[in-house]
């Protein structure tokens, strides 16, 4: 159930969604969980987020095996709608009624504002879907894992290599809140380290824009040989198609820094065609990832899962993992002690593979720079990416020395 923006605001609790999905009747007594899915349900990140992330986080607990193992496992979902003041109360009210997980959360702004909610609550969260390498930076805390990906991975990874393929005069068209904003900084300041040059910059409102032309045209005229957009789900699908209209394509490289599959389903592989892009996952990479796809899509046949989507998956798999590891459930409701339990077991699963998480709360997961297939290359249904490179783990996050991390000695 997804509660309209009015309905919210008319609410007691100041904005306050949820849906109860009953995953099975417990076997055993006091082994029930309660785990919140807070995402964009209605506006420019549902795609990316959403119902997608419910289907995941609801596949997680089959392959787990919860019912069979005795747990009663509820999943909440809240609409953030976009707004920090939304998504800090959904967390307070999840974590009041008993939530002992909350995840996903697209959006920075709203993704660091409930990291503080876990913290004071000292309630679990793993987020999937915000970019902010902040998260794990000055803002990291015992209870918060920062799952899939973040700025500084996808500013080296596809900023990086859009330098090396000799764009070297960058106009950035950003989003106007935290997220656009870090990654923005961080790729300018990989295009100068590279050589290059920020020819110019222009924030656009967020989320209330769908008509970017007049960004566009002062990226046209800037003399600019990349257009990099700062921008994440349909923004950065107006912003490709409006582009293609402009002509601009045929006139600057278009460097979408952080493009996920969805976005390039939402395009068409006729404009989308010759993109570069970094994910951590992609359903056709390998023969676990595809056995993951199967069992995920008649849960969601209509939108596969990007990165942020399939870590729900991996996320709430290891989280149950760990709970199941720690054998005492009043421990779970301690979330910082349920955290260091996911710290200290490696991860497994059939959408990331092996990994593990670093002591700021960093999913350590290898990154793929993906080239996006012409029309007359793709074999079938969403048959999109070519691999180009992978950055390892250890090479694709900051180094913990450098974020500023108050949970690490440096």
């Amino acid at each position: 159930m997804t509660i309209s923006r009015r309905t919210m605001i008319g609410t007691a609790a100041a904005g306050v969604a949820a849906a109860s999905l009953p995953l099975g009747r417990a076997r055993a007594a006091g082994k029930a969980l309660k785990i919140a899915v807070i995402s964009d349900f209605s506006g420019p990140y549902r795609d990316i987020g959403g119902p997608t992330s419910v289907a995941c986080v609801q596949q997680a607990l089959a392959d787990f095996g919860a019912k069979d193992k005795g747990y009663e496992v509820t999943v909440l979902q809240g609409d953030h709608q976009e707004s920090p003041a939304v998504g800090t109360a959904l967390a307070q009210r999840f974590y009041d009624q008993g939530a002992d997980l909350v995840i996903d959360v697209p959006n920075s702004a709203i993704g660091i504002a409930i990291e503080g909610v876990a913290h004071d609550k000292n309630r679990a969260y793993i987020n999937t879907n915000s970019a902010s390498s902040e998260i794990t930076g000055k803002f990291c805390n015992a209870q918060t894992v920062h799952w899939t990906y973040d700025t500084y991975m996808l500013s080296h990874s596809t900023g990086g290599a859009m330098v090396k393929a000799g764009g070297k005069k960058w106009f950035f068209v950003t989003a106007d809140y935290a997220f656009g904003h870090l990654l923005h900084e961080q790729t300018a300041a990989v295009v100068k380290q590279m050589g290059g040059t920020e020819m110019g910059n222009v924030n656009f409102p967020f989320p209330q824009t769908t008509d970017f032309s007049s960004f566009l045209i002062q990226a046209q005229s800037s003399g600019a040989d990349v257009l990099g957009l700062a921008s994440a789900g349909k923004d950065t699908v107006n912003l490709v198609k409006q582009a293609h209209q402009f002509g601009i394509n045929r006139k600057m490289k278009i460097a979408g820094l952080l493009v996920f599959i969805n976005d390039v389903h939402g395009m068409g592989l006729d404009i989308a065609q010759g993109l570069t892009l970094t994910e951590s996952f992609y359903w056709n990479m390998n023969d676990r990832t595809r056995a993951f796809m199967a069992r995920v899509k008649p849960r969601t046949p209509d939108n596969y899962p990007s990165m942020g989507q399939a870590g729900c998956y991996s996320g709430v798999l290891h989280f149950m993992k760990a709970v199941e590891a720690m054998n005492n459930m009043a421990d779970v409701k301690n979330g910082a002690a349920i955290v260091a339990q996911m710290k200290k077991m490696p991860t497994d699963d059939d959408a990331y593979g092996k990994a593990s998480i670093r002591a700021d709360g960093r999913f350590m997961c290898d990154a793929y720079l993906f080239r996006v297939k012409t029309p007359a290359e793709s074999k079938g249904p969403w048959d999109y990416y070519d691999l180009v490179a992978t950055t390892p783990a250890d090479k694709a996050f900051m180094p913990m020395a450098a974020e500023g991390c108050p949970l690490v000695k440096t």
